[in-house]
């Protein structure tokens, strides 16, 4: 029975329903809500607890902007072509029918490799195509080439090959909804009307897609953006994004006291991530209203 209690007009308000969402809130309160407090409060004060706006002017020094700059590079780069082979590969999952056990198993798959990051992916890539991994020793033998070059997998360019492996099957888990709320029916309409494939794509069905495949790559912008644990696998030196540089703020033996420096720089990665979160609902919103 749902316990209900009165308000001052007389209502009854039932509190049963909400109770199986107390430990959601909770969660949130613990793992979102105290956190970023946390952040927004540390970044105006000084070690002494006192207000500031000193710790903001570290976002205007060359280091942060380059490690903006490579975030921004980092997770554009990474969104875009994620998006793109993610939508491809969504595309042919969806085609090959409800009850096909193909789509099933690659819908599961894709489920566990979106997840599948951190030191695990980080050590997986240095396995394969390391200094000794098993590909660049193979290559190197068969064909005399050296893959691994310069170590350019331990900078930015092998972080966005190693982040587009996780993005591509988050794309096909938030965009294959979209490709599956495409009616049959719409296109034996174009086709009726005397259509062809290529003009129904054009002028139906892109158009439709075009909010969700957006918005979904806004998604992809912000898992990069505040990805870091495969980042502080990979690269032990220099700090080409932002969350590497939080982490020499944090946990530097040779400057100290800078904690309140790193929550300046987070900070600025939860305005970022709520810019794009805002934009990611607002095309969502947009493309929910064809999917209802």
């Amino acid at each position: 029975m749902a316990v209900a209690s009165r308000t001052g007009r007389g209502r009854r308000f039932a509190v049963g329903p909400v109770l199986p969402l107390v430990p959601f809130f909770l969660f949130l309160l613990v793992f979102l809500a105290v956190p970023t407090l946390t952040v927004i409060v540390g970044a105006f004060q000084d070690e002494a607890g006192q207000f500031t706006l000193g710790n903001l002017s570290v976002l205007t020094s060359d280091a942060a902007l380059s490690a903006l700059w490579g975030s921004l590079v980092l997770s554009s780069v990474t969104a875009v072509m994620g998006a793109t082979l993610g939508a491809v590969l969504a595309h042919f999952i969806i085609s090959a029918g409800p009850t096909s056990a193909l789509r099933r198993a690659t819908l599961a798959v894709s489920g566990v490799l979106a997840q599948f990051g951190g030191v695990v992916l980080a050590f997986a890539w240095i396995a394969t195509i390391g200094p000794v991994g098993i590909v660049t020793v193979a290559v190197l033998n068969w064909f005399g080439a050296d893959i691994y070059g310069a170590g350019w997998l331990f900078a930015l360019p092998g972080l966005v090959v190693v982040y587009i492996y996780f993005q591509i099957p988050l794309m096909v888990i938030v965009f294959a909804p979209a490709l599956d709320g495409l009616r049959p029916q719409w296109r034996e309409a174009a086709v009726n009307l005397g259509a062809t494939s290529w003009q129904y794509w054009r002028q139906v069905a892109i158009p439709l897609l075009l909010p969700a495949f957006l918005g979904s790559m806004l998604l992809l912008f912000a898992n990069a953006f505040a990805s870091y644990a495969t980042a502080a696998v990979l690269v032990s030196q220099g700090q080409p994004i932002v969350p590497l540089l939080i982490r020499q703020a944090i946990t530097s033996e040779v400057l100290l006291g800078q904690a309140n420096v790193g929550y300046a720089l987070a900070l600025e990665m939860i305005v970022v991530v709520a810019i794009v979160m805002v934009g990611y609902n607002l095309l969502l919103r947009r493309a929910g209203r064809w999917m209802r």
